[in-house]
């Protein structure tokens, strides 16, 4: 292969890799989404944009707090394509997270983003664990005005370390992020994953699987 043709074809590989880095970009200005259309595509079929309005792309409520009164003791506030039409192919989307004290994000992942966030207010203790084999916990405790960054698809979680409460503002690389909430996924699922089956996996009796799984 000559020189000029190997240049030819890293570059090719590297713009590949861009491009299926994230979601679709858009070809247009905007794609404000249409969730009544019946068609099926990897995201929304853009709204006529005649009919595109100001409030396509606005949103309002992160000023309010969230309700932690729930047994994690948090709340998130999202902003995805489902509250901002007008985000449908920009590749982006954010949320307010409220801790109540010593209250916790539970360990989740987001599928399809990366995701950054900002301490707003209080303490907070992040983490995130690395794939296997390693399994290592990359954790750090962050103060306000803070930012941490959790790779796509990783394991991470939040804890207010403060006796007060916490409140932080997350990015992520995707219009709809998805969440997979680990304890939920595992011991909520619809139909259950069998009993034997989660007992042999977590070196557990099944009997305390039936019991985790009845907190789900």
């Amino acid at each position: 292969m000559a020189a000029s043709d190997f240049v030819l074809f890293v570059l090719l590989v590297a713009t590949c890799s861009i491009a299926f880095a994230s979601d679709p970009s858009p070809l247009q200005d905007f794609c404000v989404a249409d969730p009544s259309s019946p068609a099926l595509v990897n995201g929304f079929v853009c709204k006529d944009s005649k009919m595109v309005e100001a409030s396509d792309f606005f949103f309002s409520g992160l000023h309010l707090p969230g309700n932690t009164s729930n047994p994690v003791g948090s709340k998130v506030t999202p902003v995805t394509v489902a509250q901002i039409p007008g985000l449908n192919t920009l590749g982006i989307s954010l949320a307010r997270v409220d801790f109540a004290p010593w209250g916790i994000n539970a360990p989740h992942t987001h599928p399809r983003a990366t995701e950054i966030l900002t301490v707003i207010e209080g303490s907070l203790e992040v983490g995130f664990v690395t794939s296997n084999p390693e399994n290592n916990l990359i954790r750090k405790v962050l103060q306000k005005g803070d930012v941490f960054v959790f790779p796509k698809g990783l394991v991470h979680f939040e804890r207010n370390v403060g006796y007060g409460n916490a409140v932080a503002i997350v990015g992520l690389s995707s219009q709809n992020p998805g969440v997979i909430t680990i304890g939920n996924a595992v011991f909520g699922s619809k139909p259950a994953i069998a009993d034997d089956l989660l007992a042999k996996s977590f070196q557990v009796d099944t009997k305390t699987v039936d019991w985790i799984q009845s907190k789900f």
